[in-house]
């Protein structure tokens, strides 16, 4: 264990340098099965109508505040097969549903199963991964999920002709992926990080061992303990991240998920099926919903282009306000924030003769700006060491110090 006193950082010293290791095959074919978790959460998405994805986001949001502690006292495995066993649940009563009732059940065990799932797969992959890899292995989570959109949306296109079973088929193969990540998550190791946090430091060290090829770990295992003995040091956490060494993150922790928000590709990925019939695509909607959804996703680089496009076609489209506003009405009876959200994101794009109001577009630059000035590149750096970034940053050392 290591002595002294821990500075704000967690860790005494940035060890990141000392890392020693390599990729293993362990660790890549635990990230993958781990990812799985993004393509049940893409899945449902593709798969589901506007109106009972209301439904699964208001569980999702319900259960993460359990999930969390879950994650923290009994490992990220054991919420990993917690979402696997809750969507297969879901999936099998949404496909066999002889009733709304049941239907809605099997829609909040969906959102159970993502609860857990988006809570502990992206930890689960940044602990697991080296250092230098982590954000790569981590976008499996993101590449899972657009795959799952993808893969969601040809099937709702196939099992289209399929009535009047076809639906039941749908929502029915969403237990593929589940179950594939909850086989996974039992055979997956823990990771050393939260078997170490709690109290099993001779079986991470084991771990670490092992997922990093090599026994020399000290430096990796030594920053690992540092940070869990100050986790465990911390008696009011929700009082303790208000402090100044944590606002950064809070920050980050608020503004970033909104930025994401406010761009309008939540809203694209649930009302895209509905804007693309309307807009006269007919039956073929899910097809080029799905084939947009993918381009978009697939291409980074190219979202705030495709979305500056999207909004350009529905200004032209759609000549006021109240025309979007009865087409939206129309899908769903819901008045979730996703959806005033789309409203005003969507519904204030116009085409007034020169005048042209994309508000998509200015969000998109105010988050691009704000990320180049205020978040660090955190690249290379471990997790228990990305407290020394803010210290570095020309603005967030004023708040941490």
């Amino acid at each position: 264990m290591a002595g002294g006193s821990f500075g704000p950082t967690g860790v005494a010293t940035e060890r990141a340098a000392e890392y020693k290791g390599r990729v293993t095959a362990y660790v890549i074919v635990a990230c993958l099965v781990a990812a799985l978790g993004g393509s049940i959460f893409g899945y449902d998405i593709g798969i589901s109508g506007p109106s009972s994805i209301h439904i699964v986001a208001l569980s999702c949001c319900l259960v993460s505040l359990v999930a969390s502690p879950v994650t923290r006292k009994y490992g990220r495995r054991g919420s990993i097969i917690c979402g696997g066993i809750s969507f297969m649940v879901g999936a099998a009563l949404d496909a066999s549903a002889v009733n709304l009732a049941m239907l809605i059940v099997g829609r909040i065990m969906l959102g159970v199963g993502i609860g857990f799932g988006n809570q502990a797969v992206p930890l689960y992959l940044s602990e697991l991964a080296p250092t230098h890899l982590r954000g790569a292995l981590n976008m499996m989570f993101q590449l899972a999920t657009t795959l799952g959109i993808f893969t969601a949306n040809m099937i709702n296109y196939g099992t289209e002709k399929l009535q009047p079973w076809g639906w039941r088929l749908s929502l029915g193969l969403a237990a593929v992926p589940a179950t594939l990540m909850t086989v996974g998550g039992i055979l997956l190791p823990e990771t050393p990080n939260s078997l170490i946090e709690r109290g099993f430091e001779k079986k991470g060290k084991d771990v670490l061992e092992k997922i990093r090829g090599t026994t020399d770990v000290h430096a990796e295992l030594q920053d690992i303990i540092d940070a869990s003995e100050l986790a465990k040091s911390v008696e009011h956490p929700f009082r303790n991240i208000l402090e100044r060494r944590n606002r950064p993150v809070l920050m980050m922790a608020i503004f970033m998920p909104t930025f994401q928000i406010l761009t309008g590709i939540n809203s694209i990925l649930f009302y895209a099926p509905v804007l693309f019939q309307s807009m006269g695509f007919g039956g073929n909607a899910s097809l080029y919903s799905s084939a947009l959804t993918g381009a978009v996703l697939a291409s980074s680089t190219f979202i705030s282009i495709a979305t500056v496009i999207v909004s350009i076609i529905l200004g032209l489209k759609f000549h006021s306000d109240q025309e979007l506003q009865g087409i939206l009405s129309a899908s769903c009876g819901g008045r979730l924030p996703i959806r005033r959200s789309f409203r005003v994101v969507l519904g204030a794009t116009r085409v007034d003769g020169a005048e042209r109001d994309i508000p998509v577009r200015g969000w998109i630059t105010v988050m691009t700006i704000f990320v180049y000035l205020f978040l660090p590149e955190t690249k290379g750096v471990p997790i228990e060491e990305m407290a020394f970034l803010w210290k570095k940053h020309w603005f967030w050392k004023r708040i941490v110090l």
